[in-house]
């Protein structure tokens, strides 16, 4: 991979992220003791960070996977669509709502407000970037990794243009100036 294509600085190492993973993951096991567990990933961004989690939680769950993308700019999220195959019920259960990255808090709030109508015991978000700097309204991101300024990153499962999401560490990039 031709790093030099995107300039980047590194944020996190890949050690620290796993070591976070790991701290994330014994929280939810303790907080889901004993409870019908669903973790939902949303893809494409999240899907490192979600099965490395999964990996790291002891409770029995289960996993499903929804698609939402923002189709705009990298730093205007444009329109929100959310697709994928059927869930299955969800009444009853506690979901665990696995992003990459919680930016403006619009994915995660319209994925949120579906989840309701199904009817389950709980709806949380468990994120490995928390850009709180962007956050539009009202929103709680109960598990989190890091908290990260207002930077386009990439790595462990993140994307520029969908390309750097298998670096095993989280960058960010370096936006070359204009003028």
């Amino acid at each position: 991979m031709d790093l030099k294509a995107q300039p980047f600085e590194l944020l996190f190492p890949q050690d620290r992220i796993e070591q976070r993973i790991r701290d994330l993951g014994r929280r939810i096991s303790a907080d889901y003791a004993g409870k019908n567990l669903v973790i939902l990933g949303v893809l494409k961004g999240g899907f490192i960070f979600m099965a490395d989690l999964i990996r790291s939680i002891s409770v029995p769950l289960v996993v499903e996977f929804i698609s939402a993308n923002s189709y705009g700019s990298t730093t205007d999220p444009g329109q929100l669509i959310v697709s994928g195959g059927p869930i299955r019920s969800l009444r009853d259960r506690h979901v665990l709502l696995v992003e990459g990255v919680v930016d403006t808090g619009r994915t995660a709030r319209s994925v949120m407000t579906a989840l309701k109508r199904l009817e389950p015991s709980s709806v949380e978000i468990v994120t490995l970037l928390n850009k709180t700097s962007r956050r539009e309204g009202d929103l709680t991101v109960k598990y989190y990794g890091f908290d990260v300024g207002d930077d386009f990153v990439i790595g462990y499962g993140l994307d520029h243009n969908q390309l750097y999401r298998n670096l095993p560490f989280i960058g960010k990039v370096i936006m070359k100036q204009k003028g």
